[in-house]
C-alpha cells in the first residue's frame, strides 16, 4: 500500500505544493522562502521519517501569515489524502521532546475529529521571520485539514527557538507512530467500526 500525496493550493495570496510519503526516510526538499520556518518543516520530515517536498510562494511583501498558514492547509490535505481510510493505523500517540532546557509534548488522534488544544507561551515577537503566535496558527491549519484531534503544550523553556523546535520535533515523533501500521489491527482503530469524520 502506497501512502503518498500531492496537493497542489493556488490563491492570489500563495502558490503551494506539497507531496509526502508516510513511509519515507526522512529525505525532504524545502522552500517556503521564511528560514525558520523551513528549518522546523524539516525537522518534522527528519524526526518523522517523512519524505516532505514543500515548495511555497506567497504574498511576503505583507508579511509571513499566509504562507504559514496555507502550507499548514495544504499539508493537513496531503496528510489527510495519504492516510485514505486509515484502516490499520495506530491511530493515537504522543510525545515529549526536550530542547535544551525547553520541553515540548504533543499528543494526536487521526481518528477523523478535527480539534486543537495548545498551551505555551513566547517570550519575543518572533523566531526570525516566523511569529511566534503563528506556531499555534499552523497548528491549528494542519488539525483540521488532516481531520487530527492535536493537542500541544510548551511544558517549560526560556529560549523561543528551542521551544518551538521542541514542539515541532514531539509532532513528528507523534505523528510518526500514529500513522504505524499496525500489523495485528485489520480494521480502524474505532468502537463503531468506522473513524468518525
Amino acid at each position: 500500500m502506497t501512502r503518498t500525496a500531492t496537493i497542489h493550493r493556488q490563491t492570489r495570496e500563495t502558490d503551494i505544493s506539497i507531496s509526502i510519503n508516510l513511509d519515507g526516510q526522512g529525505q525532504h526538499d524545502i522552500n517556503t522562502r521564511v528560514g525558520f520556518f523551513d528549518h522546523m518543516l524539516t525537522a518534522v520530515s527528519v524526526h518523522g521519517l517523512f519524505d516532505l517536498t514543500v515548495q511555497a510562494s506567497g504574498d511576503l511583501h505583507i508579511d509571513t501569515h499566509h504562507t504559514i498558514e496555507d502550507v499548514g492547509i495544504v499539508l493537513g490535505q496531503a496528510l489527510n489524502q495519504a492516510l485514505g481510510n486509515r484502516k490499520g493505523i495506530i491511530r493515537t500517540a504522543h510525545a515529549y521532546v526536550p530542547m535544551d532546557e525547553a520541553l515540548g509534548f504533543v499528543a494526536i488522534d487521526l481518528g477523523g475529529r478535527p480539534y486543537t488544544v495548545f498551551h505555551g507561551s513566547w517570550h519575543t515577537p518572533a523566531i526570525g521571520q516566523m511569529p511566534t503566535d503563528l506556531v499555534q496558527h499552523f497548528f491549528e491549519s494542519v488539525a483540521t485539514h488532516a481531520k487530527m484531534n492535536l493537542h500541544a503544550r510548551i511544558e517549560y523553556g526560556r529560549n523561543d527557538h528551542h521551544q518551538a523546535e521542541a514542539l515541532f520535533k514531539a509532532f513528528a515523533r507523534a505523528l510518526r507512530t500514529a500513522v504505524t501500521i499496525d500489523p495485528r489491527r485489520m480494521d480502524v482503530a474505532s468502537t463503531k467500526g468506522t473513524l468518525t469524520e
